[in-house]
């Protein structure tokens, strides 16, 4: 079967497809978004959002819908994993939401996708079709053709790939690896009445210590506790399922505060999930094909920016396709000559702050945390250039 539709394909989705879908409908054009699941969904537990975030939420109209569902932390707060002693926070009042323009949100990933699909559900420039699996992206006289596990395929004027970490649409661009940091996850979100009084429902919490920290806040408006336990394994083996297992986990966190080896007895335990990036690349666009969100610029999570990258990219494409219409090849080039610098930058600072709150050495730990204790909670010059910045989302673009 040959579908010949001369539209735009997205290829994913997650998050950064739909949102991707969103921006190529919002410039006009029939959208398909190919998805390799059996439906759409999200898995996982909750979700960070930042300013930056929130201005393409807003953009695309769905700021009211993430509200009805988001929590509104007051602080990001570091604690000591051992002692609960806090060594900084970063107030996220009135005078944070007055600078950049947009509040800090938590929510559960799923109801961010939900919103995500609903929205391209009820467009009707977008179409959207699971069961999907791409095996091969070509370009030719006819088209973008992306061909299915299947051998059906699906003819574009434009593609973009938009498939996560793993995807098989950047070797179109780039063959590289996934790099494995050696760190793993465990999430789980459980209902409040379960979580013990001494747990802060203002504050967004991340308890570090060496190779290992501890994320915890609220989510469904304050109906769960989302939880998220890191730590680096020291039986890593390659093409292995066989390390970072809950066994260890229990070890690695032995003598930790109180609090904390108490929330461990509430995670998840059945999966796990592995911690991977990829090295910066300096093009993502072939022709009329280009990557976004994780398909290009694959980060660890310590910045809690993977999924806000994502939204930033579809609003910066967004602006680039009204600028350049049809002319996608040119429309991809400003669209990547904007986002690979921003994006790269971003994925080196998520691994060097991981370096940050993971040190080991005892003279690290203590310069860490005198410089820490330092900073004032409303002391944001550190974190301008992350959720200062402009380029997110303006439909104002000039055409001349």
């Amino acid at each position: 079967m040959i579908n010949q539709e001369q539209k735009v394909i997205i290829i994913g989705g997650g998050i950064g497809g739909v949102a991707a879908a969103l921006a190529s409908a919002e410039a006009g054009h029939k959208t398909k978004i190919l998805e390799q699941a059996p439906q759409f969904g999200e898995i996982g537990a909750g979700i960070q959002m930042g300013p930056n975030a929130m201005a393409v939420l807003d953009r695309f109209g769905l700021a009211d819908e993430i509200t009805k569902v988001a929590v509104f932390p007051k602080r990001l707060v570091l604690k000591d994993v051992y002692t609960a002693k806090e060594l900084a926070a970063l107030d996220l009042g009135s005078e944070f939401k007055e600078k950049y323009g947009f509040p800090y949100i938590v929510l559960h990933r799923s109801d961010l996708h939900r919103i995500l699909v609903e929205a391209a559900e009820k467009n009707p420039l977008i179409s959207l079709i699971n069961d999907q699996i791409i095996d091969k992206v070509e370009e030719n006289e006819r088209g973008v053709t992306v061909t299915n596990q299947r051998g059906e395929q699906f003819i574009g004027k434009a593609v973009i790939g938009a498939d996560g970490l793993w995807s098989k649409t950047r070797k179109y661009i780039y063959d590289d690896e996934a790099i494995c940091s050696h760190y793993v996850a465990y999430r789980g979100t459980v209902p409040i009445e379960e979580i013990s009084n001494d747990a802060n429902m203002d504050d967004v919490i991340m308890w570090i210590g060496p190779n290992l920290h501890l994320v915890q806040y609220p989510v469904r408006k304050g109906e769960l506790y989302n939880q998220v336990v890191v730590f680096k394994s020291q039986n890593y083996k390659p093409d292995s399922d066989e390390w970072g297992t809950p066994e260890e986990m229990d070890r690695v966190f032995e003598g930790c505060h109180p609090l904390v080896e108490n929330a461990l007895t509430f995670i998840h335990r059945q999966i796990r999930w592995p911690m991977y990036d990829r090295l910066p690349i300096d093009n993502w666009t072939k022709g009329n094909f280009t990557l976004l969100g994780d398909a290009a610029h694959p980060m660890l999570q310590y910045l809690a920016q993977g999924g806000c990258q994502a939204l930033e990219d579809a609003s910066y494409l967004a602006d680039m396709l009204h600028v350049h219409g049809e002319n996608f090849q040119q429309a991809f080039l400003d669209y990547q000559e904007e986002r690979l610098p921003r994006t790269a930058k971003v994925q080196k600072s998520a691994r060097t702050w991981g370096e940050i709150i993971h040190a080991e050495n005892p003279v690290s730990i203590l310069l860490r945390d005198t410089l820490l204790k330092k900073k004032e909670a409303k002391e944001f010059e550190m974190i301008d250039w992350l959720y200062g910045h402009k380029k997110l989302m303006s439909k104002e673009v000039s055409t001349s």
